[in-house]
């Protein structure tokens, strides 16, 4: 049992002399004694204090021990202190009767045996240090319980966090996997197909006018196999906070230009067709790569998706941002992927039957808008095509930002 537990005495009582004769009987360490001359002064301090026990002088003017058990019994917070009385009255008056059926614990008669009174006191005030360390337990217990609770459902997060990573390990070994083997398979046909060739002695697979093409399809497969890898690094370095932006001035414009001229011949390949609206400077500090490979990755997407529609990239300045802008007709994305495509590894049902990919480009896309202050948004329609919003601030934060 703790004994820093306090337990409070009220005795009450109209004449002074008994309170204090009282109060040296019962009086004692973490036992403070608190005096009423009234029951309505009694009330008061009941309503402010809890206490552990309370002794009552039956026999005072105006109202009664009796009357003051009885609105002690119909109030909520004073309904459980134990009440003692005390009479002065001889046996004849019936008063102990009376006082149990008050709802007393007890009842004494005076003069008072000293060791009674304190005997009696004792009792309750350790009952009352019981109640009070069996509530704290109590209270301690559920606590406890609660921590359990909350720490079992942090587990089961977790657990499921992990199951989705391993999950997601083996999805994206298995696309890596599926995207570099195409390329490489397309290659090794590629030279077996010549080496064939060659040791027939048939140079006209070879002839200067067949060559281009012949390099141009093996530059494609090898593009693709180091975008992926490309997308592989960046990945890692995001996760690892180690995506570093190096900010330059640079003219926004002049880099949208240059890139739509890159991926011209992309757009012919796809049957679609490339138009730019960036005539006037756009001047601002960026990270030049990075802003290249974000607008790329657009356009890329809008010619993958966009079903041989033409495509429309737009640079602008709007106040202290400058705005970026790629719409493309083709096949749309439904409301409810439109949030989840930035995450990795994430494609919609459509996209999966249209291009095969790892699903990391959007992800990477938002990850370098963010790291320069900026915001990517998308609107769009199934079957309407899609207008893809990057807004950069003029200046992009520190590289430690």
């Amino acid at each position: 049992m703790p004994i820093d537990v306090e337990s409070k005495l009220l005795i009450v009582d109209d004449l002074p002399e008994n309170l204090l004769a009282l109060q040296a009987l019962i009086r004692g360490p973490a036992r403070p004694v608190f005096q009423a001359t009234s029951a309505e002064l009694a009330l008061a301090l009941m309503l402010e204090h809890e206490f552990a026990l309370a002794i009552l002088d039956v026999q005072m003017p105006g109202m009664n021990g009796f009357e003051l058990a009885e609105l002690m019994r119909g109030t909520e917070r004073t309904r459980h202190i134990p009440i003692i009385f005390v009479s002065a009255a001889g046996r004849e008056m019936n008063y102990a009767f009376k006082g149990y059926e008050s709802g007393a614990v007890d009842f004494l008669q005076k003069p008072l045996d000293p060791h009674v009174v304190a005997s009696k006191v004792n009792v309750f005030v350790d009952l009352h240090r019981h109640r009070k360390a069996l509530k704290h337990e109590m209270e301690a217990l559920a606590a406890a319980h609660g921590e359990q609770a909350a720490l079992v459902e942090k587990l089961q997060v977790a657990q499921a966090d992990l199951e989705r990573a391993v999950r997601m390990r083996d999805d994206f070994m298995s696309m890596v996997s599926h995207e570099l083997r195409t390329p490489l398979n397309t290659l090794y046909l590629e030279t077996q197909v010549r080496k064939l060739h060659l040791g027939k002695g048939n140079l006209a697979p070879f002839s200067p006018e067949k060559l281009p093409a012949m390099i141009e399809r093996d530059q494609r497969q090898i593009q693709n196999m180091v975008r992926l890898i490309d997308d592989m690094l960046d990945v890692s370095r995001l996760r690892s906070g180690s995506l570093s932006i190096r900010p330059k001035p640079v003219d926004l414009a002049a880099l949208a230009r240059r890139v739509v001229e890159s991926l011209v011949n992309q757009a012919e390949a796809s049957g679609s067709t490339l138009d730019i609206e960036a005539s006037q400077p756009i001047e601002g500090v960026w990270d030049e790569f990075r802003i290249e490979q974000v607008l790329t990755n657009l356009i890329t997407n809008a010619l993958r998706y966009g079903r041989g529609s033409p495509v429309a990239v737009e640079a602008m300045r709007s106040g202290d941002q400058a705005v970026m802008t790629v719409r493309d007709q083709g096949i749309g994305i439904a409301p409810e992927d439109q949030g989840r495509i930035f995450e990795q590894f994430e494609r919609t049902d459509d996209s999966r039957k249209h291009a095969a990919g790892l699903g990391l480009g959007l992800y990477i896309t938002r990850e370098i808008v963010r790291a320069h202050g900026g915001e990517i948004t998308v609107e769009s329609v199934p079957g309407e095509g899609a207008l893809f919003r990057v807004a950069l601030p003029l200046h992009a934060p520190p590289d430690d930002a």
